[in-house]
């Protein structure tokens, strides 16, 4: 791995897991108020906002930024970190362990590298993905990882063994039989690392933002899985000038595309709306 990546991994690492330690100082502990969006944030969410940005202007100052508490518009930088800094904050205000931090750099618009970590599970996952060739630092091989472990999608076919998550918005699906278990875990990202772990065979958001995606959009296909958006867009690369606070991106991701076509005909609808 070159310089530029291992700076680049070893900064997320130290950066999350500061910020997540603090972060379970607060842990249950915090109460939630509802912005225009109808999403929730606390105090530790907008610290945590400000704590890396910061660090990322510190340590890569020619980077951009797009976070979900304050920067949503993407000015077109070659190199972008994509923020969520709480993702889970329902989870969070409410004790249940099962929330974390997530950053994507984008190169051009798109993501190359990944990095998720859910403090109260001691999980941390990150990949190396790309579509498009980056002159100046070559990547890594593309690769997925659980606490520095390789990780991949499951090859299993569906069946009442197996796990499906859903989204709040997307329980519509359970009016029909369904090809596998159905679960709820209430975090986007912990729903689409799920299959990147090989623990899920599928999952959809009905109304993810970028933030929510932006990381994992690279670790999940590094795994192996398949990324479906539901909307006639696609997500990426980013549009220059674009503001992201309210654009939605349905997704359905499965462990590869193969199950596809099982299993989007139970979800296309949420890209109706």
């Amino acid at each position: 791995m070159t310089d530029f990546w291992t700076d680049i991994l070893t900064f997320a690492q130290t950066t999350t897991a500061r910020v997540g330690d603090y972060l379970l100082t607060q842990f249950g502990q915090v109460q939630a108020s509802r912005k225009p969006d109808g999403s929730l944030v606390t105090q530790a969410d907008q610290w945590a906002d400000k704590e890396l940005r910061e660090a990322i202007a510190a340590t890569f100052p020619s980077h951009g930024v797009l976070t979900e508490e304050t920067e949503h518009v993407f000015h077109g930088s070659q190199w972008c970190w994509v923020i969520d800094p709480l993702d889970g904050t329902t989870n969070f205000t409410r004790g249940i362990p099962v929330w974390g931090i997530s950053l994507g750099l984008l190169y051009k618009g798109t993501p190359v590298f990944g990095y998720v970590h859910f403090p109260p599970l001691g999980q941390s996952f990150h990949g190396f993905y790309q579509e498009l060739p980056i002159t100046d630092y070559p990547l890594p091989k593309t690769g997925a990882f659980l606490n520095n472990r390789p990780i991949h999608t499951s090859p299993d076919a569906p069946s009442q063994n197996h796990v499906f998550s859903l989204c709040a918005r997307s329980t519509d699906v359970m009016k029909q039989p369904f090809p596998c278990k159905i679960r709820m875990l209430g975090v986007a990202s912990y729903n689409f690392l799920a299959v990147a772990s090989g623990a899920a065979l599928g999952a959809v958001e009905a109304t993810p933002k970028i933030w929510d995606l932006a990381a994992v959009w690279v670790i999940l296909q590094a795994a192996g899985g398949a990324w479906v958006s539901l909307s006639k867009e696609p997500i990426f690369p980013l549009q220059a000038l674009k503001n992201y606070a309210s654009c939605s991106l349905p997704t359905l991701v499965a462990s590869r595309a193969e199950l596809v076509p099982e299993f989007k005909p139970f979800v296309e609808f949420l890209g109706n709306g």
